[in-house]
């Protein structure tokens, strides 16, 4: 061992905190008070680091015991060491208001609509200066979690992730679909029959795509697809031109079809498992509290849109059945 490097070369932070309080007091019996410590055990204390520094460092004087030139400069030291130990072992603060923090969260495109808008005014009214940086939910997710490039993920097919991850469950929706309000052929209601019969409009990519396609090879069904698409938000326009339809998850779709008179939403005819959203982050993020702050904001948006989504609808139905 590098003998420069032994201990008892060194002080330890108790030594530090009692130079500190001695400095603070000037006095020995006060400091033994602080400290729950007799006054005879601060005097040896004391001796062993005068020996240790081969300085004197307090004197004494009809002041008090006066802190030697080299104590000065010991003790302005001291206190940056037991500063910065205290910023280690303390439990960290993330304050909102003061916070200039980036986040980063991969979330699918349909969530610029569902979430974010919300999401967001919550965060901006309480935290004006942090940052916000959306990036894609895709086979990458896994990996930004991991490194830290992305703080949080977001959606119902999320790809898979191994140990060492997080997750919330948010709520669950059914499958809806989209049709032109003035369609030649659907009026009332979509049937099994309708839904083969007609073309689509497809998401192909991810997980979702894959689930239906699975689903509806386990029943049978099949649906014609003649246009894909790499995101949901365009949809309701190419729906509101042509006689294709299309399958989306519930309030993604819903919100899109309200959001045009030229498109009506239809339960999905295919008994389609319902959709989990979750949110999910990596461990080492898990005590964090920025992280924390920022889980329960998406946590709280989720639930509430969804929530505000299945009220609108019950509200619409019981207008629909009083007419």
């Amino acid at each position: 061992m590098n003998e420069g490097f032994e201990n008892e070369q060194y002080l330890d932070p108790k030594d530090l905190r009692l130079l500190d309080v001695l400095y603070t007091t000037r006095s020995v019996t006060r400091t033994a008070e602080l400290m729950g410590q007799t006054q005879p055990r601060i005097s040896i204390w004391l001796k062993r680091i005068r020996d240790q520094l081969q300085d004197p460092l307090f004197v004494r004087t009809s002041q008090g015991m006066a802190p030697t030139a080299r104590a000065e400069v010991v003790v302005g030291k001291a206190r940056e060491i037991l500063d910065a130990m205290h910023q280690i072992t303390d439990t960290p603060v993330f304050d909102p208001l003061t916070s200039s923090r980036i986040f980063r969260m991969c979330i699918p495109d349909g969530a610029q609509t569902t979430l974010l808008p919300s999401m967001l005014h919550h965060i901006y009214s309480v935290a004006p200066n942090v940052r916000f940086e959306a990036l894609p939910l895709d086979k990458n997710t896994p990996r930004l979690l991991e490194t830290g490039e992305a703080d949080l993920a977001f959606g119902g097919f999320v790809p898979e992730m191994v140990a060492g991850f997080y997750e919330q469950t948010l709520f669950d929706q059914a499958y809806i679909c989209l049709v032109n309000v003035n369609h030649p052929r659907i009026k009332t209601e979509l049937t099994i029959d309708d839904f083969q019969r007609e073309a689509h409009v497809a998401f192909g990519y991810g997980r979702s795509y894959e689930i239906i396609e699975s689903e509806m090879k386990q029943r049978n069904i099949t649906r014609r697809v003649l246009v894909y698409l790499p995101g949901v938000l365009g949809v309701a326009k190419i729906i509101a031109s042509t006689e294709m339809i299309t399958t989306l998850p519930g309030q993604i779709g819903t919100i899109l079809g309200n959001s045009s008179d030229a498109v009506r939403v239809f339960p999905c005819p295919v008994p389609l498992p319902n959709i989990v959203v979750k949110q999910f982050w990596h461990a080492r993020v898990h005590r964090d509290p920025a992280h924390q702050w920022l889980r329960g904001i998406c946590a709280d948006e989720a639930r509430a849109g969804m929530a505000q989504l299945l009220e609108h609808d019950i509200a619409e139905h019981m207008a629909v059945a009083i007419e």
